[in-house]
């Protein structure tokens, strides 16, 4: 199909039509009201099911009656919008059910600002509801792959029975690019999947789904269930991208918009004759433990960089053990790094030598202090 120029949360939503989008929930919320405003027109025009709900916590309560019914379902909002839907999505999670997520971040803490942020990356990844349940998180860094990874985030969603997010940014969301749109599926009726619940009038057994079970043993097989499924995620779902890693000396993890800039630095560095590469992690639950292991054991050093206080970071360096240092560098609470910045941060590393002694945060935040004062 021909591309079109197309902002990034228009088209997500167009994406999540094409993908046979049956119905979809949300509220109002900058920078992903484009999304939700392009979906009121869209969906009725189809014959489709669209609510305004009257806050993020109908919205998401919303979310969960019609994923019951194994119908295609989506919601969208930003950071404060969803820590609002947290205790719903906690109980999807343990009924079981199929839904994506669109989380268009912004930034915090609190009602912060509009601006890109990727502070939301520990909610995502490492829970936000309560209790033992995990969630893909597929992080895109341009319209074309959130274009592509809302089509694969309903895939998922219902190959494992899970809740599958967007981790997007306002950056992303709001940013113009060609993209190449899906062709457009057709609509499914009502779903054949045994576990759905479906109006039959007695014509199979009677089907419940619930996110209680008042035994202990019920549910601890429950959350036994979803673990053993997450392990099989990660053995199957693992997805990233590597840039000039083969010969080189330094590599740079970062997802999403950070990684984007970080690619830009890449090659600058490289045009300097800079042995620098990138891995950008596409699927950052499950995140690439095994790649960045590998990666740990053969370059002099990693700089991970994020939009965020080092959320990702921890998660590396839990990695790394010690394999190599590791150094950070990001921006917050809305300020989106310059290719630059980043690439200054190469130069200074490439001259070494770096310890794995140091606490990569403290030091970024003692050369930050130059920066913000």
């Amino acid at each position: 199909m021909a591309r079109q120029l197309m902002k990034g949360n228009e088209a997500v939503a167009e994406a999540a039509v094409r993908a046979g989008l049956h119905a979809y929930f949300g509220y109002p919320i900058t920078p992903q009201t484009e999304l939700l405003e392009y979906l009121s027109r869209r969906m009725p025009e189809l014959g489709r099911a669209f609510v305004q709900a009257e806050s993020e916590v109908a919205a998401i309560n919303m979310v969960y009656g019609a994923a019951c019914t194994g119908s295609r379902v989506m919601t969208s909002s930003s950071s404060p919008g969803f820590s609002l839907m947290m205790e719903g999505v906690s109980y999807m999670a343990a009924t079981e059910i199929p839904v994506v997520m669109i989380n268009v971040m912004r930034g915090g803490p609190g009602l912060g600002n509009i601006s890109p942020s990727q502070a939301d990356y520990n909610q995502s990844v490492h829970g936000g509801g309560h209790g033992d349940y995990r969630q893909i998180v597929l992080t895109p860094g341009s319209v074309q792959e959130s274009v592509d990874l809302t089509v694969l985030a309903f895939d998922l969603a219902e190959k494992y029975r899970i809740n599958t997010v967007i981790l997007s940014d306002g950056s992303i969301g709001q940013m113009m690019e060609p993209c190449e749109l899906p062709e457009m599926q057709p609509l499914r009726g009502v779903s054949t999947e045994p576990w759905a619940i479906t109006a039959t009038m007695g014509q199979r057994e009677h089907r419940m789904l619930s996110s209680i079970y008042l035994k202990v043993s019920d549910e601890e097989k429950t959350n036994i269930r979803i673990l053993n499924r997450w392990r099989q995620i990660e053995a199957n779902e693992v997805r990233f991208k590597e840039y000039y890693l083969d010969d080189a000396d330094f590599a740079i993890i970062g997802f999403g918009s950070a990684g984007r800039v970080a690619l830009t630095a890449v090659r600058q560095a490289r045009a300097e004759g800079i042995k620098v590469g990138l891995l950008r992690p596409i699927t950052v639950a499950p995140f690439p433990v095994q790649q960045v292991a590998e990666l740990s054991k053969r370059v002099q050093g990693i700089l991970v960089t994020e939009m965020n206080g080092g959320q990702m970071l921890d998660d590396v360096l839990r990695i790394v053990k010690g394999n190599c240092p590791v150094e950070f560098f990001a921006r917050l609470g809305g300020v989106v790094p310059f290719p630059d910045e980043i690439l200054s941060e190469i130069h200074r590393i490439a001259k070494g030598p770096l310890s794995v002694d140091v606490d990569p945060r403290s030091a970024w935040l003692d050369r930050m202090a130059a920066i913000v004062n």
